[in-house]
């Protein structure tokens, strides 16, 4: 297999074939490849985009379905880079690679442009920075860091390397259990939200997690606000979510009798409070499909996985939790034209846009995940 430097086809042409073409000659590499291809699909994909995944879920799920595959040597993750990241370290992992006779899957991600706003919102260079200084005031030997999986892989080596862990927005409760099992305090990034919702339910209060935020001289903080904190917070969020408000929930409520508010955590207090229920995709996937039909629904979320559930439940009365369109833009750079690219460069012998984690960063990234995986 040839690599990125041996001249690709252009990306430029493929801009300018119609979708139907396109798909047509996704399916192409698709039937070629066979079990060697394994496409992923998240969950805010387009829906022209998950029509072609092998398999849907969230990044995670994902991920884990992938390194199960003992065919598979190719996985093209239609998410952002965090996630093509998980995908690389699980997937080659020291049992992976042993089981395939020291053969390594190829990771692609169809658009490197496509990030994650929120995982930016924490290099390590600033988190290596707030871990110092909060040395100065308090004994970080019992702060256990945790990032949101909505984090570069070198932030979860960071955790692994400091006795931290990973979570998800499903396991968020039980890792923080876990965390204050092996510390004091606990060091929450990159997601605030996430963060603040799931100690509030743990009755930690608003008092005792202050805000770090990164720009700012020893995180904008004091003394006592940080020897006071159980969990101190990143200053970072999903700007999908930030953007939910209170005032949505006030005028659905006011406009459909009935309605029931459902949201990720990742959105502000003020609104987490206000729904009905809260909790990660899955949660919110599993809740629409287990509702009596002529049940009415506002959900704060990604809007194209709203529109599908809408599209998949046409038994039920379903909104978006917001009257400005909001979607994940990063999210929306994979299309067509970028993953028939990939695939057709996949299916001539070369390898773009390949994602392999750092073999140090990944093997301290496996442990923090490990962690949680293992944790009961």
């Amino acid at each position: 297999m040839k690599t990125v430097s041996d001249q690709p086809l252009d990306l430029q042409p493929y801009k300018s074939v119609d979708n139907e073409t396109l798909s047509r000659r996704i399916e192409a590499v698709r039937q070629e490849l066979g079990s060697k291809l394994l496409i992923l699909g998240h969950h805010y994909q387009q829906d022209e985009v998950i029509e072609h995944s092998d398999l849907r879920g969230d990044s995670l799920q994902l991920s884990q379905m992938a390194a199960e595959s003992g065919d598979c040597r190719y996985i093209v993750f239609c998410g952002v880079h965090f996630m093509a990241e998980t995908a690389d370290i699980l997937a080659n992992g020291p049992e992976k690679l042993a089981e395939r006779g020291g053969e390594r899957v190829a990771v692609i991600l169809p658009d490197l442009a496509a990030g994650c706003s929120m995982a930016d919102m924490a290099a390590i260079q600033q988190v290596e920075d707030a871990w110092e200084d909060l040395g100065e005031w308090i004994d970080t030997e019992r702060v256990v860091p945790v990032t949101y999986i909505n984090s570069a892989a070198n932030l979860k080596a960071f955790c692994a390397k400091h006795g931290g862990i990973v979570c998800t927005s499903s396991n968020a409760s039980a890792v923080l259990e876990w965390a204050f099992r092996q510390g004091d305090r606990v060091l929450f990034f990159p997601d605030q939200h996430l963060g603040r919702n799931t100690a509030l339910k743990m009755g930690i209060t608003n008092d005792r997690m202050p805000v770090w935020n990164p720009h700012e001289e020893q995180g904008g903080l004091t003394e006592g606000q940080v020897r006071n904190s159980k969990v101190v917070l990143w200053q970072g969020h999903c700007s999908v979510h930030q953007m939910f408000s209170p005032e949505h929930v006030r005028m659905f409520r006011e406009q459909h009798e009935g309605i029931k508010i459902l949201v990720h955590p990742e959105c502000p207090q003020e609104v987490n409070d206000l729904a009905d229920i809260s909790g990660s995709t899955g949660k919110i996937i599993n809740t629409v499909r287990q509702a009596k039909p002529g049940t009415k629904w506002a959900i704060g979320t990604e809007l194209h996985l709203v529109n599908r559930l809408k599209k998949e439940h046409p038994e039920q009365e379903i909104h978006f939790l917001s009257p400005v369109v909001c979607m994940c833009a990063t999210m929306y750079r994979i299309d067509l034209a970028h993953l028939c690219w990939s695939l057709e460069n996949l299916a001539a012998g070369t390898i773009v846009n390949h994602i392999d984690v750092d073999a140090e960063v990944a093997e301290w990234s496996r442990i923090a995940l490990q962690r949680m995986l293992e944790m009961r």
